[in-house]
């Protein structure tokens, strides 16, 4: 098996690197973990704005709208807007749809799942976050996903600490995801942030344990599982953004940021008002 992990010169210091990913992993600094807090409050409190707006009869443009209004009123801008030629401040991914679906006139139905992933910038720094939701009254089994693709999210956190290695990560999402009978989206990935939306490294969540870059204070990236409740299969709609199941099997996905600290992690996009699985709390 060959090891992947990346040798201490591809490690380098934030303040020391140019703001354009560079094929390393950059170091912060302790006081840029606050950048991110604030970063990563905006977009979990933009998540809990929009709980009670997720219900039948409502378009994901709407959804839309109020996400980029509430991130500019809170002195933020949305990182999607203008990002390789997108023009929405969020992702509206439902059901069968794996992730980067495009918010439009598609209405909100009783029975849909739909996963809302946001970015904001705040001063500089990446807060990027997304959450399942269920409109409705949903299937056992939409349910049960939702549940499992939390759950991956949390056991991978749980092993995140210096001296840890991203396989750690992408085995304990794999291992779960199939011993459910599920399986995990390997044609996409978390990855690293900061003053950069994306910046290495690569997060991918299957792997096998002690391989991968070792994990180091000062990093700061995702993780986002996406699980298939069929295979794992993904392909890309025409309008290019758009990722579905190729068996058209329901997909959920669940994204926190985080920063790797002296003994272990932070989270910087924990929901302010506890909807940490939304779809357990029916909008009002």
């Amino acid at each position: 098996m060959t090891d992947t992990s990346l040798p201490e010169t591809q490690y380098i210091r934030a303040k020391d690197a140019p703001q354009r990913k560079i094929g390393v992993i950059k170091l912060y600094e302790p006081e840029d973990f606050e950048g991110m807090r604030r970063a990563g409050y905006i977009a979990a409190s933009c998540l809990d704005m929009l709980h009670e707006h997720v219900k039948a009869g409502i378009t994901t443009e709407a959804l839309d709208t109020l996400a980029r209004e509430f991130i500019y009123d809170h002195g933020a801008t949305p990182a999607c807007i203008g990002y390789r030629g997108y023009q929405h401040t969020v992702c509206t991914s439902i059901n069968h749809v794996v992730c980067h679906g495009i918010p439009g006139e598609k209405v909100l139905k009783d029975g849909d799942i739909i996963n809302i992933d946001v970015t904001a910038i705040k001063d500089g720094w990446h807060g990027d976050t997304s959450r399942m939701w269920a409109v409705g009254s949903v299937s056992r089994k939409a349910e049960r996903l939702m549940d499992l693709t939390y759950e991956c999210l949390m056991k991978a956190i749980d092993l995140v600490k210096p001296g840890a290695h991203l396989g750690d990560i992408g085995h304990a999402c794999q291992a779960h995801a199939e011993a459910n009978r599920c399986s995990v989206v390997r044609d996409f990935c978390g990855h690293g942030l900061g003053q950069l939306f994306h910046d290495e490294p690569n997060v991918v969540h299957f792997g096998t344990p002690g391989t991968g870059p070792e994990l180091k204070p000062g990093m700061f990236f995702t993780i986002e599982p996406m699980v298939n409740d069929g295979k794992p299969g993904v392909k890309l709609l025409s309008d290019g953004w758009t990722a579905v199941t190729r068996d058209r099997s329901l997909s959920a996905q669940f994204e926190h940021s985080m920063g790797v600290t002296e003994d272990g992690v932070e989270l910087f996009t924990v929901s302010p008002a506890g909807l940490h699985q939304p779809y357990k709390t029916p909008a009002a």
